[in-house]
Order: C-alpha cells, then structure tokens, then sequence
C-alpha cells in the first residue's frame, strides 16, 4: 500500500463490526446458532436515507452463514440465510446441525451487512 494515498486520504480503516451470538446445544449433539447483536461501527458515516431505513440491528445484516467445523482455511457454508429483492426476510436463528461425533469443534460466523462488508467470529463448543 502506498503511503502517500494513505496520507491523501484515499484510504481509510474503519473499525470492525461487533457480533453477538448465542450456541446452544440440544440433546442429541444437536447445536442451534442464533444471531443475538450485530453493530456497525462508524453509523455516522451511513447515508441519511439509508439510516432511515433501519428500525433495528438486523436490518444491516444481508447475509450470514455457518461453518459447523471450521478447520482455520477455507469458509464452507454449512448452514446459510440471506435477503433477496423480492424476500427482505432473514432468520436470526439457525436450524439444528447434528454433529456425528462428540468432541470439541471451532463453528464459524460469517455476517455479511447491507455495504458488502464481511464480519466473522469462531467459536469453540464441545458436543457431548
């Protein structure tokens, strides 16, 4: 990167988005992952008509998905939700994943928000 763009300010870092999520697991090593908080930092930055827009915190999600085994390389959706043009509708809580064995495991979230910007978090549960 070079550092005179920076100094001109054509580049700019911004903070990461925070996420709160809730795992539960279920009798059966069935895990349930649910969407508990996400906040973009920086709202001021957020056109007023788009602020507009939003009444609560998932409206800034677009998309979110789950890495039920996340092996610390490639992200492979396991479980996803997401918006559509027609469907503005997303679920903040994941179906069941049944894991085959017990032990500990690292589950991924990835959040994409309504600018494109991605979001991930691991976690680390044990199946009993």
């Amino acid at each position: 990167m070079e550092q005179q763009a920076v100094d001109k300010g054509d580049i700019q870092f911004f903070e990461l988005a925070y996420l709160e999520v809730d795992i539960k697991q279920e009798k059966g090593q069935k895990v349930i992952v649910a969407l508990k908080d996400f906040v973009i930092p920086n709202t001021e930055l957020i056109p007023e008509e788009v602020r507009s827009k939003i009444k609560k915190w998932s409206d800034y999600i677009d998309y979110w998905a789950i890495d039920w085994d996340f092996q610390n390389d490639t992200f492979m959706n396991g479980w996803v939700t997401y918006r559509t043009r027609k469907d503005r509708t997303l679920a903040l809580k994941s179906d069941p994943h049944i894991y085959e064995m017990a032990g500990k495991y690292t589950i991924m979230v990835k959040v994409v928000d309504i600018f494109g910007n991605d979001t991930s978090q691991a976690f680390e549960v044990e199946v009993k």
